[in-house]
């Protein structure tokens, strides 16, 4: 069941945790790639330093004051691909970016875009922009409606085992905030956050 506009119209934290066994699902050129959310972060408010909103609204951000239930995808520094969930009320800028997750269909295809780097199916989309590179996703998503049929997560049911909360990594400010959430001890996890 794909997951409804007031799944993300909630605290960022609760869509965080929440979002922990969803399935992303990605559709592209008639090919579908999808996985289980095992790893994510929080980024919630202008008052948060590592949020893009710290600075206000900006053009680059506004998806982020937007309506929930909408992707935020940037290019982090001028490499990668971050994709993040919207979430909170419009005008209230939050989002969840997703980390990790535990591929489910489309592996061949995964493998092709990650060129061979990888050694086994948990590291195909561990960390942010592996994931956005296995699953296809570019700047071409960026805004789109998650309630729509390119873009979108699932509820299948899936059980996971006992959720972490942890520091955020990757970011050299507002690591004091424990906003990033995992299956705990989950291979898919990025290294060194298993066991937050």
């Amino acid at each position: 069941m794909k997951l409804p506009r007031g799944f993300y119209d909630r605290p960022t934290l609760d869509v965080a945790s929440d979002l922990l066994g969803k399935v992303l699902v990605h559709e592209r050129r008639g090919v579908r790639t999808s996985g289980t959310i095992v790893e994510v972060e929080a980024y919630i408010g202008e008052s948060d330093p590592a949020c893009h909103a710290a600075p206000g609204p900006t053009r680059r951000n506004e998806p982020l004051y937007g309506t929930p239930g909408h992707a935020y995808v940037y290019l982090n520094y001028g490499i990668h691909y971050l994709v993040n969930v919207v979430t909170e009320a419009h005008g209230s800028p939050a989002a969840v970016l997703i980390r990790a997750l535990a591929p489910l269909e489309g592996i061949d295809v995964m493998r092709r875009r990650r060129r061979g780097a990888v050694r086994n199916d948990h590291d195909l989309c561990r960390g942010p922009g592996n994931l956005t590179m296995a699953m296809g996703i570019t700047l071409a998503e960026n805004r789109v409606d998650l309630v729509g049929a390119r873009l979108f997560i699932e509820d299948r049911g899936i059980e996971i085992g006992p959720i972490a909360w942890g520091r955020r990594i990757g970011i050299t400010v507002g690591t004091d905030r424990l906003w990033r959430a995992c299956v705990a001890g989950h291979p898919a996890v990025s290294k060194g956050a298993r066991t937050a």
